[in-house]
């Protein structure tokens, strides 16, 4: 593909500075872009390598010195960095049908543009929309439904009745649908409860490898559109999660908690069970969220409180050995000041 910069800013809805016909057949970093590809500044803190890369054009935002190179002006130059990776480097999916070695039961509706691969199983009574691609090791037990435009890569299993939304990807390995961790207790012994919910996945959802969410014991577990999840996330039965939120890596969070809209939480969050997380919340890598968080809040640790306030406690942390030493001395010298006001009390 070969685009000229004029095309390129009518195509983020950008202007271009400099020279309009210059050609783009790709793209790269500041440091090693060449003859040919453009490149972008999103940090201001690279701002200087601008003046010596070696790209045909840079994306810069309003304002920012272009250094006499060409440049495609827009608002947000990673995002519009993102749209021309799409459009140069990703294709659309080529249409193969079922091939051989695919498992397809009974009563199984497929619509226009289907692929599924060698080694898929498309149990009975699944619905497949229009521009599905399955590919080797997908299962989708009885009953699944999925919408337009869905890829699920290698391995991934959709259990029983669990519903999932348009423009869906799902990677390699993830589980959608199963078992809740539910028990009763009996003696010393415990008793599973059936868990007869599902999973339900909205549209624009896309969920990394080898993460599992839970079906809900009675209801749903539901995943409202937009939503990014990494990889090793767990969410467990009956939880809600808002739209448009941010899930990183090995984050994990217990049954029927409530997750607003545009929550961004970092790796290996612990989320207690049964509670509320409002709107816009952030949370810090590594942190313990034992209770409910109002909306528009940052915070992290263990327990999670304010990031400010926590930035003020990690900052104390390695001179707890100093302070403990002056303490001890301190609490030496309060002592023989006691003593010496006592022996002078009783003089009198």
């Amino acid at each position: 593909m070969e685009k000229t910069l004029k095309e390129l800013a009518a195509y983020l809805g950008g202007r271009v500075i400099g020279d309009e016909s210059a050609l783009v057949r790709g793209l790269g970093t500041l440091d090693d872009a060449g003859d040919g590809q453009i490149t972008f500044l999103a940090n201001p803190k690279y701002a200087q390598k601008v003046a010596t890369t070696n790209a045909t054009a840079v994306i810069l935002p309003p304002g920012a010195n272009g250094h006499g190179r060409n440049v495609v002006e827009v608002a947000n130059p990673y995002l519009a960095f993102a749209k021309l990776l799409t459009l140069f480097y990703v294709a659309p999916a080529k249409a193969y049908g079922v091939m051989d070695g695919a498992f397809v039961g009974k009563d199984v509706a497929m619509g226009d543009d289907v692929t599924v691969y060698p080694g898929a199983f498309v149990a009975d009574g699944v619905r497949l929309g229009n521009r599905v691609t399955l590919y080797p090791g997908v299962v989708l037990y009885p009953g699944v439904i999925l919408g337009d435009d869905v890829t699920l890569h290698a391995n991934v299993s959709v259990r029983e009745r669990c519903r999932i939304g348009n423009r869906v990807t799902i990677h390699n390995g993830t589980v959608v649908g199963c078992d809740g961790f539910g028990y009763a207790p009996d003696g010393k012994e415990w008793y599973k409860i059936p868990q007869i919910g599902i999973v339900m996945i909205e549209d624009d959802v896309e969920i990394g490898s080898n993460t599992v969410i839970d079906r809900a014991a009675l209801e749903v577990t539901l995943i409202r559109r937009g939503t990014k999840i990494d990889n090793l996330v767990q969410i467990a039965h009956n939880c809600v999660i808002g739209e448009n939120g941010m899930i990183c890596s090995q984050v994990g969070i217990s049954g029927s908690t409530k997750v607003g809209s545009h929550v961004t939480m970092g790796g290996q969050v612990g989320v207690a069970g049964h509670i509320q997380i409002g709107d816009n919340v952030m949370v810090g890598a590594k942190s313990g969220v034992p209770g409910n968080i109002p909306a528009n809040q940052i915070i992290s640790g263990i327990p999670a409180i304010p990031h400010r306030e926590w930035l003020k406690a990690s900052g104390i942390f390695p001179r707890l050995p100093e302070y403990r030493k002056t303490l001890g001395a301190l609490e030496k010298r309060v002592a023989e000041l006691e003593k010496m006001l006592a022996a002078n009390t009783n003089e009198k």
